[in-house]
């Protein structure tokens, strides 16, 4: 139990130290993404452990046979296919050529994948047309037949990039910088870098999650270079003081400058009592009151009742309880 106390309490230690970011780690530009794609195929190949027949299996290898020049008369029936859902990311700036991965799982009731090979799927995207296209053998990370989660797998550089996202964002000349995580202060000093930087009123911040940013004159039709300087400009991110708990696995982690107000705390045979006057007994010895400073921080608290030995499980309940009676200075979330 002491062990886990102590790391809780370097985590919030190592809060207030934080080095300074990469506005790369900060903000993301907008237009800058991943798409989403996906299709529907068939896995051959596999060892009597494909789909046992159904409507769509069977639809399905039958018009494939029909594509190929076959047209059988009766049902497609066989344990060695399987009815699949192929999913990837289609890269920002993905080019006509490029290879990208593929995520592969079963829709029927396929026991593995392992050992299929994936036919030709061409891959969507939401707008209805074809991005890519993907087959090949399949990796399902050297799980044995019938292990768990074996009606999944990967195709690593499974698919080739068909059609481009177009983009003229060479030619833009502003950019809007969306913040990761919103937040009025760190708006406020990503600004400041920028303009300090760049020697002039370049960026604007807009609100907690939004800084727009003027592209300068020398680097119009240059914004990669541009945004190569500015990504790695290094700014001290703020965050709010704020604890997250799960309770299902004793995890406490705090950000920020969580603090806790004048306020006695009993527990056990513990009572340890925030005050101003700083006055006490301070031995810290069973039955006795613990004295500590007004404005005393979370990380002062725990390291109190880490040397009391309070269990993960009280410590959660102690916060909880602080937090209702309006003594802990920030946000508490239960996951």
């Amino acid at each position: 139990m002491k062990n886990i106390l102590l790391t809780l309490s370097l985590l919030l230690a190592s809060t207030a130290y934080a080095a300074p970011s990469r506005l790369k780690d900060l903000v993301s530009v907008k237009g800058v993404r991943e798409n989403p794609i996906i299709g529907y195929g068939l896995v051959i190949g596999l060892n009597g452990t494909g789909d046992a027949g159904g409507e769509i299996t069977n639809t399905s290898l039958k018009k494939m046979f029909e594509k190929l020049g076959l047209n059988p008369k009766s049902e497609i029936t066989s344990k060695n296919v399987a009815a699949v859902v192929v999913t990837a990311k289609l890269p920002a700036f993905a080019r006509v050529g490029q290879k990208i991965d593929l995520i592969i799982s079963s829709i029927g009731d396929a026991s593995s994948l392992a050992g299929g090979t994936l036919l030709v799927t061409p891959l969507k995207g939401g707008d209805g047309n074809i991005y890519a296209v993907g087959a090949g053998p399949m990796s399902i990370g050297g799980l044995k037949k019938g292990a768990k989660f074996a009606t999944t797998g990967t195709i690593p550089g499974g698919a080739t990039v068909e059609k481009e996202v177009v983009s003229e964002f060479e030619k833009k000349n502003s950019l809007r910088l969306s913040l990761n995580t919103p937040d009025f202060t760190t708006a406020a000093r990503i600004e400041k870098v920028i303009n300090e930087e760049l020697g002039g009123k370049f960026a604007s911040a807009k609100d907690s999650t939004t800084i727009d940013l003027v592209v300068p004159a020398q680097y119009e039709r240059n914004i990669v270079q541009l945004m190569a300087i500015i990504e790695n400009f290094k700014v001290n991110p703020d965050s709010a003081a704020k604890i997250v708990i799960n309770e299902r696995t004793g995890t406490i982690v705090a950000g920020g400058d969580v603090t806790v107000a004048p306020v006695a705390i009993s527990h056990a045979d513990l009572t340890i009592e925030v005050k101003g006057d700083g006055g006490g007994d301070k031995s810290g010895k069973p039955n006795t009151i613990y004295f500590m400073e007004k404005g005393t921080t979370l990380n002062e608290l725990v390291k109190s009742l880490n040397a009391f030995g309070v269990a993960p499980e009280d410590l959660i309940s102690i916060f909880q309880t602080l937090k209702r009676d309006g003594a802990l200075v920030g946000e508490i979330e239960v996951i």
